[in-house]
């Protein structure tokens, strides 16, 4: 018998409250009983993404509110930087691209982050941007951009900010309202700790005001629609009824943890997992790691793909490899959602276990005694 363990960064690992609070007897969306559940999250959401503005809920994937963040802000022929440092940038920009928005592109090496020097070089050489897209963390690559400092670039223009916070929410510092980030896009199935199918997005002011000259299409992503109805607390198509119910729970419990405790345990499993992967004599790939994720070069004569595929169907823990380019050279180990200490110890175990196996000279139980001396 194998017990399969979800190491990737995302979908996470669903706490079993939220497994049994979805398994419950369904309720009609249109009724009182459902609005009241609806106007608690919607209070909660806010307390979680720590914003004053309103966080609406969407039946989608995070790509549907990235998508959302273009078509409902923009119209086409407008003018759009996108950080692309990342399969999720490049995600920005092919849907800038889908929708006619001229896309200055401010390429990024993959592993690096964003300099907020270039950023307002960018601004400044093109007048008229209407939005800046960054990611929080670019979970293809590991790195945690930083988006405190390019807000304050963004912020004195009349651009406004969207970030894709899909996998860094709850994991890395975020502090969207401070930071002045207009708009924040989000997914259920990452660091909120649910089964994929909910999207999130906030909207502040100024992004409310860009909405009112927007002409991209947009019916069932209709940011107006959602507004007027999340002021009813309601949606105003038919929302994902069992997963609300288990938002609800989730939040719950990210609050009851407290916001600041999520995020450095989140710091607390990363750094530990940093610090084992040197100890076994590999090298970290992300130049500024976020909390999400590790993302580990493979060594010099092992197999990335068998690495991975053979974590999975052999030993039972899921880890992810690399993408695109990446694809082969690096694998990476999440720390996100809800996951504890032996989590992390048993997937250091499995990598320890499987590249001894390939024939990769590594001390077994180094890497693992390392993370303990973290995890006391």
């Amino acid at each position: 018998m194998s017990k399969n363990r979800l190491m990737a960064p995302g979908p996470t690992p669903v706490p079993e409250k939220a497994l049994l609070r979805m398994a419950d007897t369904i309720i009609h969306h249109r009724t009182p009983q459902f609005q009241a559940v609806m106007k608690g999250v919607n209070a909660k959401l806010k307390q979680v993404f720590r914003t004053e503005n309103p966080v609406l809920i969407m039946s989608a994937s995070g790509t549907g509110a990235m998508e959302t963040s273009i078509s409902n802000f923009l119209s086409s022929g407008d003018k759009a930087i996108v950080i692309n440092s990342g399969k999720f940038g490049e995600r920005f920009r092919d849907i800038c691209l889908a929708f006619g928005v001229e896309c200055v592109t401010y390429d990024v090496e993959w592993g690096r982050a964003a300099d907020p020097a270039q950023v307002e070089k960018l601004l400044k050489d093109n007048p008229g941007v209407k939005a800046v897209y960054a990611t929080l963390c670019e979970t293809s690559t590991g790195v945690a951009h930083d988006i405190q400092a390019i807000g304050k670039v963004v912020g004195a223009t009349p651009a406004i900010l969207v970030v894709d916070a899909v996998s860094g929410l709850t994991a890395d510092e975020f502090l969207p309202d401070e930071w002045g980030v207009d708009v924040v896009v989000c997914g259920s199935q990452k660091g909120l700790m649910l089964p994929p199918g909910l999207a999130f997005i906030s909207v502040s002011g100024k992004a409310k005001e860009l909405m009112e000259s927007s002409t991209l299409p947009k019916y069932y992503f209709s940011l107006k629609a959602a507004l007027k109805s999340h002021g009813k607390d309601d949606t105003p198509w038919t929302p994902a009824v069992s997963l609300v119910m288990g938002l609800d729970t989730v939040l719950d419990i990210i609050l009851a943890e407290g916001l600041d405790n999520v995020v450095s345990r989140h710091a607390l499993l990363a750094n530990a997992t940093r610090e084992a992967v040197k100890a076994m004599g590999l090298e970290l790939f992300a130049e500024r790691p976020s909390n999400v994720l590790t993302s580990v070069k493979v060594p010099e004569g092992v197999d990335g793909k068998a690495l991975v595929k053979t974590m999975r169907d052999v030993e039972g823990i899921t880890i992810a490899g690399g993408q695109s380019d990446l694809s082969g050279k690096i694998f990476r180990i999440a720390h996100l959602g809800y996951m504890d200490k032996y989590d992390t110890i048993s997937a250091l175990a499995g990598i320890e276990m499987v590249l001894k196996n390939m024939g990769y000279g590594i001390t077994p139980g180094k890497g693992v005694a390392k993370a303990q001396e973290f995890l006391k």
